[in-house]
């Protein structure tokens, strides 16, 4: 249900979805104003977006001074609500938000200026929150307000961006619409059942102080609409001159995903039996296996029904009972159907499946890490174009909050034709899935020892940063064929290792180039290049502020030859001394 006009009426709903359920009313009026610019709205989606968006909440109250701010308020209340649900599951709430607001603030400043003429044209106040999992993600601009009532205590979660310039006079510092770019508040808050979260406009909070709207919320709390309808009676008996409007929504169930959730999802799919060449598992026929670890099983298969060969990868036997890995394992396919790039390993969708296992394109080629036994050490050209096409594939997940988190050679194919793609997205990182199940992901080390960076080892989420500073290593290794920080099981002695140039192993590599892979291997990531595209630009043109920042005195760089070289000519001198 979705209320985006300002009306006269009120209703009231109940929604339950999976665990996630919540109560929900409000009223909005136009008081002693002819119009009301006031609008509010609430968005509760249904199955699998319920999980991985949430539900959505706003209010909106119209700028009164700009012409266009009713119509403002609507359309940004009913487009945030809708739009929100439209944006990635892989994203995070803030994302999400950000951009929609984003776009909504530069659409409505830009029918300001070509409709009435002025900036002021279509300019609305914004107050939205989305619960997702056990959190509640707050999004503001302007000075409508979000209040939190827990436990008989009534919170205010906002701030009004209003400013004074004289005592009874004042102007909204953030709005949207009112600029090209707008600011926009977040904050996260923890969610308890029986939390009631409050949305008002100025002509209620003008109008009513804390004490009464605590009182109001706690005296009618077992019943919304009377709550609703009972603080915007009070802000009109006492004296509100502008539009009044409230909404309420109160947490009656969140949803719990623990071990046990998930490994009750896991078991509506068995274990496949033992596969050998000759079986048929779901119209799949087992050609020979690929691969075996302790980890997993692939082989190549042939689809029955389209004639075309692929690959089958099944979990081992060993992490049946282990959710954190079955859990990755599940990753695998839900980032393989919504990240799409020439240069990630396509995951394809099973027609029928009885058990747990992946179905992905089969690739004839090689690995890099085999490619590179093979060939030995790149070429610098070679270097480049294979980091070109591993970022191509690694920009299309980052698009998308997901990071890989597992780059290493062995997780990139090269097929006949020279064309590199990742895979294995077991490990990756999901932001907005994150947000829903950070117990089962946890403070897990991830990634491979020699390549992955230092904070993932620590446990840290994946970011841009760390798939970068593993980039940098496939490139010094393909330069060198040795890494830089040399071979270890001990993940502390390794950390302790110094930065080895690359120059020391090959003498070809110019100096630039090991600047810049320097860079995106520095052990702090915020000192790491910021986009993939820096790092590939600066290993194709020597970048100016390594060659200034390289040029060390003679003294500290080479104090032999600094000395030597002072002594040559403090010897002459004496010598020409001594000749006159």
């Amino acid at each position: 249900m979705v209320a985006t006009q300002a009306i006269e009426y009120s209703v009231q709903i109940t929604a339950t979805g999976k665990t996630l359920a919540i109560d929900y009313a409000w009223r909005s009026e136009a008081g002693n104003k002819a119009d009301n610019a006031d609008s509010c709205g609430v968005v509760i989606p249904s199955g699998d977006l319920l999980l991985n968006k949430g539900i959505a909440a706003a209010i909106a109250d119209g700028m009164s001074a700009s012409e266009g701010g009713r119509e403002a308020a609507i359309i940004c209340v009913r487009n945030f609500l809708s739009d929100y649900l439209s944006t990635p599951e892989s994203w995070t709430v803030r994302t999400s938000a950000s951009k929609v607001l984003g776009g909504l603030n530069r659409w409505l400043h830009g029918q300001s200026q070509s409709i009435y003429d002025t900036p002021r044209g279509m300019v609305t106040t914004f107050s939205g929150l989305v619960l997702k999992s056990t959190t509640a993600h707050i999004v503001h601009v302007g000075d409508s307000r979000i209040y939190r009532m827990r436990d008989g205590d009534l919170e205010l979660l906002t701030r009004d961006h209003r400013v004074w310039v004289a005592k009874d006079r004042e102007f909204l510092a953030r709005a949207i619409g009112a600029d090209p770019n707008v600011e926009i508040d977040y904050r996260t808050v923890a969610v308890e059942p029986s939390d009631i979260f409050l949305f008002t406009t100025d002509g209620v909070h003008d109008f009513l102080t804390a004490p009464e709207l605590q009182r109001i919320v706690n005296d009618y709390q077992s019943n919304l609409q009377l709550c609703a309808n009972r603080i915007v009676e009070t802000a009109l008996a006492n004296g509100s001159a502008d539009n009044v409007s409230c909404q309420l929504l109160k947490v009656q169930d969140l949803p719990v995903l623990d071990e046990y959730d998930v490994m009750h999802r896991i078991a509506e799919l068995p274990l496949p039996p033992d596969l050998a060449p000759g079986m048929t598992i779901d119209g799949y026929e087992i050609l020979r296996e690929l691969y075996l670890s302790n980890r997993s099983e692939v082989f190549l298969a042939l689809d029955t029904e389209s004639g075309e060969k692929v690959v089958l990868k099944t979990p081992s036997a060993n992490f049946a009972d282990q959710p954190e890995y079955l859990d990755g394992f599940l990753h695998e396919e839900w980032v393989g159907r919504r990240a799409q790039n020439a240069h990630l390993l396509k995951v394809l969708k099973p027609r029928r499946r009885r058990f747990l296992y992946n179905i992905t394109e089969y690739v004839e080629g090689q690995s890099l890490a085999s490619w590179m036994a093979d060939n030995g050490r790149a070429t610098l050209n070679q270097t480049r174009d294979f980091v070109r096409q591993i970022s191509s594939g690694l920009r299309a997940l980052h698009r998308r909050e997901m990071y890989h988190q597992d780059l290493k050679p062995e997780n990139v194919l090269i097929d006949t034709h020279g064309t590199l793609r990742l895979i294995d997205f077991g490990s990756m990182q999901i932001a907005g899935l994150a947000e829903i199940n950070r117990k089962m992901r946890g403070n897990l080390a991830q990634g491979t020892l020699c390549y992955a960076a230092p904070e993932c080892l620590q446990g840290e989420p994946g970011s841009k940063q760390s798939d970068i500073y593993s980039l940098g290593v496939i490139v010094y290794e393909l330069l060198t064929g040795e890494l830089p920080f040399g071979e270890s099981d001990n993940p502390s002695a390794w950390r302790r290792k110094k930065y080895t140039p690359t120059f020391h192993h090959n003498p070809e590599v110019p100096r630039w180039v090991d600047a810049a892979i320097a860079k995106a291997l520095h052990n702090d990531p915020r000192r790491r290049y910021s986009s993939l595209s820096e790092f590939l630009f600066d290993l194709s043109q020597p970048n100016l502020e390594f060659e200034i920042r390289g040029r060390e005195p003679l003294l500290k760089s080479n104090p032999v030859a600094f000395w030597r070289g002072l002594a040559i000519l403090l010897s002459g001198l004496l010598i020409a001394l001594l000749a006159t």
